[in-house]
């Protein structure tokens, strides 16, 4: 089991740790609810230095890039990040993951813990073709997601970048907490506005430090992997291993807005192409219970018949909205807003109705 540069921290913290994706994390400190509405409404922080990161650098590195992802790298410039997928050749997603454009011929991609060893075997196969300089630099960094809506006021004092000015999926490379040349990208997994940092193993301390000290006025706090799965799941965020995976096509996902079938050649384009000229037999949609239950991944989706259709990829009770939600896979005649399913819950079938995301609305 690993241990992040962090872990003796957490653990000074009173975290209560469980192994993750080969990683000995923080899961809660005070309780998911807790820690969830810190997010949504203060700020809070997250060590998510599980994460995977490569560098792909070189001449060839864009052309590599393209060939492997879903969307168009070939929009990036220097500053901004992109949202997508690495699909494999028999229609599923081999991760999902997110693109930096660092410097010209420099890319930053940062993939999932559970997936660094295959992905960067996947990515290297279709290397041999380019030639690209691949480096695995997932042991030497760590990564911090600094989230809620007071993030850019109770940061601003540790950096000389001017925060409110880095748009969402845009990122500097500067000063932070008396660190030079860290990222500060504006991005995050919870909808409710922040910052992920990376930086050095040897530099988080200092980082996490400086961190809470400026934040202390903003009742800041350490928040844990449980909190960032109901976060992300209010925005119906998909994760890897429930949601999406070797199986599920990215445009059976909802996520054809980042496959764009208009770029040149990428893997699996004639397959995603054809699905969706023929349209997709299934979809993932969003449901909310009517009555009181939990949905959990793994529970049966029922039509109104109780007739077995789908079953729960991801599912928990909404701290923000103090309702049962989920997702889950349906036939595509199922899958309109506004349908009625029901979901086993044990012995009981629990009215739901499908919405539109996000279910969390600021």
């Amino acid at each position: 089991m690993k241990n992040t540069a962090l872990s003796a921290t957490h653990e000074k913290l009173g975290a209560k740790m469980v192994p993750f994706a080969g990683y000995n994390m923080p899961v809660s400190y005070e309780g998911v609810n807790i820690e969830h509405e810190t997010v949504r409404k203060g700020v809070g922080v997250f060590d998510v230095s599980h994460m995977g990161e490569f560098l792909i650098e070189g001449p060839n590195s864009l052309d590599l890039i393209q060939k492997v992802t879903s969307n168009d790298a070939s929009k990036l410039t220097v500053g901004k990040a992109q949202y997508s997928c690495l699909p494999n050749e028999t229609g599923g997603i081999v991760d999902d993951l997110i693109v930096y454009k660092v410097k010209e011929e420099t890319y930053l991609l940062v993939v999932n813990a559970s997936n660094i060893e295959k992905d960067w075997n996947h990515i290297s196969k279709y290397n041999a073709d380019y030639k690209a300089e691949m480096k695995d630099i997932s042991e030497n960094y760590s990564l911090l997601a600094i989230q809620g809506p007071k993030a850019v006021e109770a940061m601003q004092s540790i950096t000389s970048v001017d925060l409110e000015q880095i748009q969402f999926y845009n990122f500097v490379v500067g000063d932070f907490a008396g660190i030079d040349h860290v990222i500060i990208s504006a991005t995050g997994y919870t909808g409710s506005g922040g910052f992920e940092i990376y930086c050095k193993n040897t530099e988080v301390k200092q980082v996490w430090d400086t961190v809470f000290e400026a934040g202390a006025a903003y009742g800041i706090k350490p928040i844990g992997l449980a909190a960032r799965d109901t976060l992300r799941l209010e925005m119906g965020y998909c994760l890897y291993g429930n949601d999406i995976n070797d199986e599920t096509s990215p445009l059976e996902a909802g996520l054809s807005w980042i496959t764009k079938l208009s770029k040149d050649n990428f893997v699996n384009k004639d397959g995603l192409a054809r699905q969706k000229e023929e349209g997709v037999k299934r979809k993932l949609v969003a449901f909310e219970l009517n009555e009181r239950g939990i949905p959990r991944q793994g529970y049966a989706i029922l039509d109104k018949d109780e007739n077995e259709i789908g079953s729960v990829t991801s599912g928990t009770m909404s701290p923000s909205l103090g309702k049962g939600i989920g997702l889950g896979y349906v036939p595509t005649e199922f899958a309109s807003p506004g349908s009625n399913l029901k979901i086993q819950i044990r012995k009981n079938s629990v009215g739901a109705t499908i919405i539109k995301l996000p279910f969390y609305k600021d």
